[in-house]
């Protein structure tokens, strides 16, 4: 061996003792610093350490064979025997396997589904029932408003008044007219005739043709076949079987209230507790459908 290869491996044994010596040092700083910390595993294994690095010092730089070797068994001892690892051959899944599982997850489905629509019906249900309907539309009690404004909107429209929300008529009962009327109507209609008001319904109990107003003769009169009636629906003419229809009627305070729901039929024929006749030209010839 020459000099320079001696030169070499000198240098090279002085840089592996300088970096023992270091990390030595290193190992004991740290070791100071948290050796209150430290558990009898690290410490041995610092003390492993070190003595290994002195060994290492003091026997030189390994040879590059050496090095070869310590690589090759640190290779060996991380691999692991692989064994047997036969691939599985693949089964295909048994059809009346499947189908029973998509049998049970479509029975699960509809039976959930149903069980939410009936939830859901239930719910509505019930908040249905707690809940107050409204009083409003035909087929309600409908509250028309305080009877003066009543009066005022009837004579502001020819003495009629027309609810399209209730479908029917209010005309103005007479006051001189109630003792007649005492003995015809029923209760439910006394309450609205009491106060001066009447609420008829709009079809004609002949074939139930909505029943206009005549504003010349202050009647009703159908033009479908000439029925007239008063202007409190009392059967004038015409081929209807009775007077026009009217409804339940209530007064709270100074409203008027309307019951739609609770239809009465109208008086029979000959009832005339107000006496009127036509105060001017019919709109239509009675009995005879013309105009």
């Amino acid at each position: 061996m020459n000099g320079f290869w001696i030169a070499v491996l000198v240098f090279a044994g002085v840089c592996a003792v300088a970096f023992a010596v270091l990390g030595a040092a290193n190992r004991r700083e740290s070791s100071s610093a948290t050796g209150a910390s430290l558990g009898r595993e690290a410490l041995k294994r610092d003390k492993a350490a070190r003595k290994e690095a002195a060994e290492a010092a003091q026997a030189g730089p390994p040879t590059g064979r050496e090095v070869e070797s310590m690589a090759l068994a640190r290779r060996s001892a991380e691999l692991e025997p692989v064994g047997d690892k036969t691939p599985v051959a693949w089964v295909a899944p048994d059809p009346e396997v499947l189908d029973q599982s998509r049998r049970a997850f479509l029975n699960r489905s509809v039976i959930a589904l149903m069980g939410l629509g009936i939830a859901g019906f239930a719910a509505g249900a019930f908040t249905a029932f707690l809940w107050p309907t409204g009083s409003s539309g035909f087929g309600s009690k409908i509250r028309v408003g305080k009877i003066s404004d009543i009066k005022s909107d009837i004579e502001a429209n020819d003495g009629f008044l027309y609810q399209p929300e209730g479908r029917m008529w209010i005309t103005e009962y007479p006051a001189a007219a109630l003792p007649k009327a005492e003995t015809t109507y029923s209760p439910a209609e006394l309450n609205g005739m009491k106060v001066g008001l009447v609420a008829l319904y709009q079809k004609c109990p002949h074939l139930g043709c909505r029943v206009p107003s005549c504003n010349s003769s202050q009647w009703f009169e159908c033009p479908c076949h000439g029925s007239q009636y008063n202007q409190v629906g009392e059967k004038k003419g015409g081929p209807a079987p009775r007077g026009m229809d009217r409804f339940a009627m209530e007064v709270s305070g100074d409203t008027f209230i309307v019951n739609t729901g609770q239809v009465i039929g109208g008086p029979p024929i000959g009832t005339n507790t107000t006496g009127q006749e036509a105060e001017g030209p019919n709109c239509i010839g009675a009995a005879s459908g013309e105009h």
